[in-house]
Formats: C-alpha cells, sequence, structure tokens
C-alpha cells in the first residue's frame, strides 16, 4: 500500500501540469495570452482584497497572541485524550482553519520534532492537504464578490475541515500504522 501511495504521489502533480497545456493546444487555447489575460483582470481583485486580508491577519493574530489558542486546546485536550487522536498534531487541527501559516508554522515543529516520514509527520502533511483555510478563503472570496451572509458558508465550511481532520486522522493510521 505505501508504495502504491509513494508511486501515485510521484507522478500526480507532474502529470496534471503536463496534461493542462497539452489539452488546452489541443483545444486550440493560447494558453500563454489567456493566462496574460487573466493576470490583468485580476490585478484590481488583488488591491481590492487588501482590507479584507489585513483585517483577517489582524484577527488571526489577536486569536494567537491573546492565549485563546492555547485556551481552546486545554478544552479539547480530555477529548482527544479519549478518542486517542495524538494531542500534538491538536494544535494543527484548530489553527487550519484560520491560518494557513499558523498551521504550517506547527506542522514544521511537528517535523523537526518527529521527522517528515513519522506517523505525526505524515498525519500533519495529510491534515494540511485535506483541509482549508476556511476562514481566510471564506474571507477573501466573499470580500472580492461583496457577500455579507456568510454564515452558513462558515458552517459548512468548519464542518469540512473537521472531516478532512477525521478522514487524515483515519487513514493515515489505517495506511501508515501508529
Amino acid at each position: 500500500m505505501l508504495e502504491a501511495v509513494s508511486f501515485l504521489s510521484k507522478i500526480m502533480i507532474p502529470a496534471i501540469l503536463a496534461f493542462i497545456p497539452l489539452y488546452a493546444t489541443y483545444r486550440r487555447i493560447p494558453v500563454y495570452e489567456s493566462f496574460v489575460e487573466g493576470a490583468k483582470e485580476g490585478f484590481p481583485t488583488a488591491i481590492q482584497l487588501i482590507p479584507h486580508l489585513v483585517g483577517m491577519m489582524v484577527a488571526v493574530s489577536i486569536f494567537r497572541e491573546t492565549g485563546a489558542l492555547q485556551f481552546y486546546l486545554g478544552l479539547f485536550k480530555p477529548l482527544v485524550a479519549w478518542i486517542g487522536f495524538p494531542e500534538e498534531a491538536l494544535p494543527l487541527g484548530l489553527l487550519r482553519p484560520i491560518s494557513g501559516s499558523g498551521s504550517l508554522a506547527f506542522a514544521e515543529s511537528i517535523f523537526r520534532t518527529h521527522g517528515p516520514d513519522s506517523y505525526l509527520g505524515r498525519l500533519a502533511s495529510t491534515m494540511q492537504g485535506s483541509t482549508d483555510t476556511t476562514l481566510y478563503v471564506l474571507t477573501v472570496y466573499f470580500g472580492a464578490v461583496g457577500i455579507r451572509r456568510s454564515l452558513y458558508a462558515v458552517k459548512v465550511g468548519l464542518f469540512a475541515d473537521l472531516c478532512g481532520l477525521v478522514a487524515s486522522w483515519l487513514i493515515v493510521t489505517w495506511v501508515f500504522g501508529v
């Protein structure tokens, strides 16, 4: 099983990167010109998003610096101990929907402490790939199109992150063992 996963991970990204321009050429789509046109159209949108991004970065900083993250970690520790979820991965699971860079810092500390090929390293990598920075994404996309009522999207996004977190844990435990 491990050999199959390793093989697929080595060929998927190069295969996708080769397929897209080949398919575009087959369809007679000018790839470079389309890219440049999209970049031109995206620049005003990027300028429009700056206030939303600054607001989100301030909120993430407040969440970390005030001790709110540590407070929530303390609340969840008994639950994760009871179900057998690795306590070292809990900060990554809580921070991932809020901040990509914050969760990446936790993943990096797991890699340094336990190694990238350890159970925890593989779990951290899988969690990073199976969940999203939901609050950041909603801030950016909803801010770009002016959507103000986002409560249902937040609920669904956070539920999807929870499902990705649980699926990551179960699959990594199943494929690689503890």
